[in-house]
């Protein structure tokens, strides 16, 4: 099973792939969804979703695990990945995807065992759960495998996921 994982934002969104095979997870493929800023917010959103569609169609997932949205204080920032947020659900929706979505905090818990973990420990936890040689650039990219990764330990497709890395917590 191939599972989108999905960090929303209008200027940056993450994406990552993951298939899970015999209680094992591979990374599929990750990067970053990049909007110019000359854009105005609905020219923002259709290169979201085109780019969305573009790789639901490529890797047909089955599941695409999304980021909730974090509220801190600026309320014109969280409106624009709200409205990220929606177009992301909305192309997973019509893909027929099954959707599920996580507080940055559970996907935290799930990666490092700490809620309260730093973008630098998400960064190393996914590069090292997935074998990968380095860790995965940008940021918003190690969210998004993150989140794929949470959304199997979370909620396991028919079995459950054995960590490779020793010490980690489920």
């Amino acid at each position: 099973m191939i599972v989108l994982g999905v960090d929303p934002g209008t200027a940056v969104t993450g994406f990552g792939l993951i298939a899970v095979d015999k209680a094992r997870i591979k990374p599929v493929g990750y990067g970053v969804i990049r909007t110019s800023s000359k854009d105005k917010g609905p020219a923002r959103l259709v290169e979201i979703f085109s780019s969305l569609q573009s790789l639901l169609e490529e890797y047909q997932p089955a599941r695409v695990a999304v980021e909730q949205l974090f509220y801190n204080t600026n309320v014109q920032s969280a409106l624009a990945v709200g409205q990220a947020r929606g177009v992301v659900l909305l192309a997973a929706a019509r893909f027929g995807c099954e959707i599920f979505e996580y507080t940055p905090l559970q996907v935290k818990q799930s990666v490092v065992g700490y809620g309260r973990a730093d973008k630098s420990q998400v960064q190393f936890m996914v590069g090292r759960m997935l074998g990968l040689k380095e860790q995965p650039r940008p940021v918003d990219a190690a969210d998004a495998l993150a989140v794929a990764i949470c959304s199997v330990n979370s909620h396991p497709p028919g079995l459950q996921v054995q960590r490779s890395v020793p010490g980690c917590k489920d």
